[in-house]
């Protein structure tokens, strides 16, 4: 009796999981963001990493089984320059500060370089009339490379672990507008080999974003 009951809750489940798959939605989407990063814990007393703001695109195909399940692939570029400036103590320090004396052991150096980042998510979801409130957890990698012709420069890849939230307005009936903000956390690596000095630095780029979406058939 007990393995009669017991079959019987998996096949309603099986059942319950397939209806969940009829109304199941899956959609591409891209936006427009813009990219703003800083430092949100722990860094070197003589190395100093400044990147700056930019504007980039994001991709992603993304499939909703219910409102507790979803996933999504995604792919975001924008432009990654950075600036790397050295500080330490010595016999003869130029600057003094309340920390301690600090002045330029090299002089700045200036990376212009493009961030490649692909991701996969998790996704939930809950739909109230053409809203469907949405927040994203997963993680991927963050590839940033330097531009072409650059001296004493290296290829970064680190991984990335990405959270955020956003809404879909379905206002047409294949497309819908997207808006979304996505916090992308990383450690710091410098792409010059001039300043390989480690940070030891958690980073934190903050990408409110703007976009559309079409619902595939």
């Amino acid at each position: 009796m007990r393995t009669q009951r017991a079959y019987a809750t998996l096949f309603l489940i099986f059942l319950l999981s397939m209806t969940r798959a009829c109304t199941a939605q899956t959609d591409v989407g891209a936006s427009v963001y813009g990219a703003f990063s800083g430092t949100v814990r722990g860094s070197s007393s003589i190395h100093i990493q400044a990147p700056s703001s930019a504007v980039g695109g994001l991709f992603e195909l993304r499939h909703i089984f219910n409102p507790y399940l979803g996933f999504e692939a995604t792919y975001s570029y924008n432009r990654a320059n950075q600036v790397y400036t050295s500080y330490g103590c010595g016999a003869v320090p130029v600057v003094y500060s309340p920390s301690g004396c600090a002045y330029p052991l090299l002089p700045p150096v200036s990376v212009s370089a493009n961030a490649n980042e692909f991701t996969a998510d998790w996704i939930v979801s809950k739909t109230k009339g053409a809203l469907r409130p949405f927040g994203v957890l997963g993680g991927g990698v963050l590839i940033d490379v330097p531009s072409g012709g650059q001296s004493n420069t290296t290829t970064v890849t680190e991984p990335v672990f990405v959270y955020g939230v956003g809404m879909d307005w379905a206002h047409w009936k294949r497309f819908g507008l997207r808006v979304q903000y996505r916090g992308n956390l990383y450690g710091s690596t410098s792409m010059s080999t001039v300043y390989n000095e480690p940070t030891n630095a958690l980073m934190l780029t903050n990408e409110p974003m703007v976009g559309v979406y079409f619902r595939l058939p």
